[in-house]
């Protein structure tokens, strides 16, 4: 069954906090991205592994690949259990990413998690005429370039890709059965898309293929957080996904 991931995009640590609290038992797996990160620190991450929860630390690293081998060993030192970085970045600077998390690898019981990369392919934000704005050429299509930059980070031998629920399905054919695909733009039926242009329900995304669904928003802000989490775990354990099976044509 696919795992849920509940975004804490929040302005603040007590803020932030507040939800995990709230949420309880009920949630494992948090997402600590860009705001939340630069506000509260590697000190919220070191809080929520203390409490027991699994941290999914979303910085998009891209820069050169010192740097970025460097942020994954700091990142591997939080105990965090996956950690994303740009495809775009290209393959040296994924290969760089890849061997600093190996190197990281714990060494016996009571180590940190296994850390697992995750390549940011296309952002759901983006639609094709913005990407290809981006990128100074026509509108691509942007199914054509999400599986184009999944490939590529498949030959540095990331751990998993993350993609639109709507990519989900292709991904799942094209790339060998064990990458983790991990799809953000959930949105239950009904609710607002908000900045995301692709997006799916929990239900269309398990289906698809998605490994893990992060959800924030639809349920951080809704009413009761606690009865909207359990509406969308009702709709991922109603669902089963299609079988996987690559296809590198």
């Amino acid at each position: 069954m696919a795992g849920v991931i509940i975004a804490l995009d929040a302005a603040s640590a007590a803020e932030a906090r507040g939800m995990v609290e709230r949420l309880g038992d009920r949630a494992d797996f948090y997402k600590v991205g860009l705001e939340l990160y630069t506000r509260a620190g590697p000190d919220f991450v070191h809080e929520l592994t203390g409490l027991g929860k699994r941290v999914f630390l979303d910085l998009k690293l891209h820069d050169i690949p010192n740097t970025v081998a460097g942020a994954v060993r700091a990142a591997h030192d939080l105990g965090v259990e996956l950690l994303t970085v740009h495809a775009s970045g290209g393959e040296r600077m994924l290969e760089a990413a890849v061997g600093a998390a190996e190197d990281a690898a714990p060494a016996g019981p009571g180590s940190p998690p296994r850390l697992r990369l995750l390549a940011v392919t296309v952002l759901t934000s983006l639609t094709a005429e913005e990407l290809g704005g981006a990128w100074g050429r026509a509108a691509p299509e942007v199914s054509d370039e999400v599986r184009r930059l999944a490939l590529l980070a498949e030959r540095a031998g990331v751990h998993g890709v993350v993609a639109s629920p709507l990519e989900a399905a292709l991904l799942r054919t094209a790339l060998a059965a064990d990458l983790l695909i991990v799809t953000p733009g959930i949105r239950p039926t009904g609710a607002a898309s908000g900045d995301q242009k692709r997006i799916a329900t929990p239900a269309d995304a398990v289906v698809a293929g998605s490994d893990y669904l992060v959800v924030g928003r639809a349920v951080t802000a809704a009413p009761d957080p606690v009865e909207a989490l359990a509406a969308v775990l009702r709709e991922v354990e109603g669902s089963a996904p299609r079988p996987a099976r690559a296809d590198r044509s």
